[in-house]
């Protein structure tokens, strides 16, 4: 497997900047692709040893693409996240002034981040998405657009100049990424885990999205994301993707994974990895009634019980 990472491109992206903060990429080469899709289809293609990619936003929730591919295709794994703090910049060729912008352009997950800046003070511009947001800026750069909202390090990468800086509706604004790689052995628990999964209900009933909920709360699992995506197959067919807390190898999760096996049409596990936004230390200790050891004394207790040692 080449010694790779691919991510979002082109260079000057986020996802770039939120990539470089691993450590081992020190010992990568990191190759930006031209969408999600073509990033991720390099690690199934045996082209990239993982993908880098966002997936998620504080302002807007899962980013659909990201989830799509991983709900679909050849099942991949989710192996570290990353939290970048998230503000743009309005990048202009040199000269330009705010009252000549007539088209702006970024990619599509940040127009919700900028709406309101975008209504107060370009209400007539046009907005053309593009594939991500240090894209924009190399279209501005050919001429194609009159600004775009991107990082403000991408602005001398792309002979811009930053007209406008600190942009954003909501302040703290953050975009989690996460790097992708072909199934393989979870990583070793750390305490501070999270574990995401994809799950396709066996039929349409009432109650049916607590029945998969049940299996969390009956543990004591607190989840982290909970978004539905169609699956195709027609109007009100829908699938679930969920990031629980805890890892694989914790009871509490393993057993609320076998329920749901049980019951659902399909689960695709998309990998259990440490969490971005939580130490050991930040980690609740689980209900009582749902930690590890209490599992063991439950299994223990039903065996004595079958063996008549009650």
């Amino acid at each position: 497997m080449p010694a790779s990472y691919a991510y979002l491109g082109p260079e000057g992206t986020f996802t770039e900047v939120a990539l470089r903060t691993l450590p081992e990429t020190a010992t990568r080469e990191l190759v930006p692709y031209v969408s999600v899709q073509s990033a991720l289809d390099a690690v199934r293609g045996g082209e990239a040893e993982a993908a880098f990619v966002p997936i998620e936003n504080s302002v807007e929730g899962g980013i659909t693409t990201t989830l799509d591919e991983l709900v679909a295709g050849t099942p991949l794994m989710i192996y570290r996240e990353v939290l970048l703090s998230i503000t743009f910049a309005l990048l202009v060729r040199p000269g330009t002034k705010l009252s000549d912008i007539k088209t702006v352009s970024a990619h599509p997950a940040a127009q919700p981040q900028v709406r309101n800046w975008l209504r107060s003070n370009l209400p007539d511009a046009a907005w053309e998405s593009a594939a991500s947001n240090a894209d924009a800026a190399r279209l501005v750069q050919e001429g194609r657009y009159d600004a775009a909202f991107a990082g403000e390090f991408a602005a001398a990468r792309y002979g811009l100049e930053a007209l406008e800086t600190g942009i954003h509706d909501a302040e703290n604004a953050q975009t989690r990424f996460v790097l992708v790689g072909r199934p393989a052995r979870p990583a070793a628990p750390t305490g501070a885990d999270k574990t995401s999964v994809v799950l396709w209900q066996r039929d349409d009933h009432p109650g049916g999205l607590r029945d998969l909920l049940g299996e969390f709360a009956t543990r004591g699992i607190n989840l982290m994301l909970l978004q539905s995506r169609p699956t195709g197959a027609g109007i009100g067919n829908y699938c679930f993707c969920v990031d629980a807390e805890g890892h694989i190898s914790d009871r509490r999760v393993a057993e609320a994974l076998m329920g749901l096996k049980r019951i659902c049409l399909e689960v695709r596990y998309l990998g259990s990895y440490p969490r971005a936004d939580a130490t050991v230390e930040d980690v609740s200790a689980p209900r009582p009634g749902t930690s590890d050891e209490e599992f063991v004394a439950a299994a223990d207790w039903v065996a004595r019980c079958q063996d008549g040692r009650f």
